[in-house]
């Protein structure tokens, strides 16, 4: 199972194998950029997801494979 989770607590979750890649590249910055970046965080993590400003992890199997920081915007 893979796993995107904030301050211990999962947000998302997964067993696809490709979504939450996705998603957490999405969240980092690595598929958007600039405004339509800032837009996504504002609306679709903050707003509809609960993530907060901060740094988030990706994890498979428990084990955290990658780290990242929602920007404060």
């Amino acid at each position: 199972m893979e796993t995107i989770r904030q301050n211990g607590k999962i947000i998302l979750h997964s067993n696809d194998g490709t979504s939450i890649k996705m998603i957490f590249k999405n969240l980092t910055g690595r598929n958007f950029q600039g405004q339509e970046y800032m837009e996504y965080i504002r609306h679709i993590a903050i707003g509809d997801m609960g993530l907060s400003p901060g740094i988030i992890e990706h994890c498979r199997d428990g084990k955290i494979i990658g780290k990242g920081t929602i920007p404060n915007v």
